[in-house]
């Protein structure tokens, strides 16, 4: 028989903690501790036309923008083919790109937290590749899955519909603590918007899947 997670009648699940405006930060990590292989998972309403009532389905994308310990930046995401690389800089890795938000699986990325003296800090976001930006109808939720400790969740709630990208959360490394801070800042532009917003500071150009 397997063990139930939930505690009391209120159903609390134990396993996971959902950030919210009022709780809006977890740590991952204590000094001294240390994680793994951090999954980041995203995942939206299927492409059905019926769902999204302003145009037609919307393609999602997941990425983040990083910054190393040692100074170096950049971005991880489909566009541009930018996948990253789990063995070696920046040790982050995106598994593939869900084109409808019809895959099982969504899409995820995965963050070596086992070396989480090269990270600095970590934005991931969620951006809309194509069709007419409609976040209330794609329904998003962005689920960490550390490998200690609960599920961490981030509900796309709140939506600006004219935004074409949307800050999801921050991973910050202070001291040795790693913590995970809600953002959900719906930002009008693409990747640079977000960049300036954030000051990362990088050089953008045009790019395409």
């Amino acid at each position: 028989m397997a063990a139930d997670n939930r505690a009391g009648t209120g159903g609390v699940d134990l396993n996971k903690v959902t950030l919210s405006k009022a709780a809006p930060s977890v740590d991952l990590a204590e000094p001294g501790e240390s994680q793994g292989v951090l999954r980041v998972n995203l995942r939206w309403a299927s492409g059905k036309p019926r769902l999204f009532r302003r145009g037609g389905s919307i393609d999602l994308d997941l990425g983040c923008l990083y910054e190393l310990a040692d100074g170096s930046k950049g971005v991880v995401q489909a566009l541009g083919n930018n996948y990253g690389s789990l063995g070696a800089p920046p040790f982050i890795e995106l598994d593939g790109d869900d084109r409808s938000g019809g895959s099982v699986g969504g899409e995820t990325m995965r963050i070596d937290l086992g070396r989480q003296e090269q990270f600095r800090r970590v934005l991931i976001f969620a951006f809309i590749y194509e069709g007419v930006p409609n976040w209330a109808a794609a329904d998003g939720v962005v689920t960490l899955f550390p490998t200690t400790g609960p599920q961490i969740e981030v509900r796309l709630d709140s939506p600006v519909n004219d935004a074409r990208s949307c800050a999801i959360a921050l991973l910050s490394n202070t001291g040795g603590r790693i913590s995970v801070r809600r953002e959900v800042n719906y930002i009008n532009g693409a990747q640079q918007a977000l960049d300036e917003a954030y000051g990362w500071g990088m050089q953008w150009r045009e790019a395409r899947k």
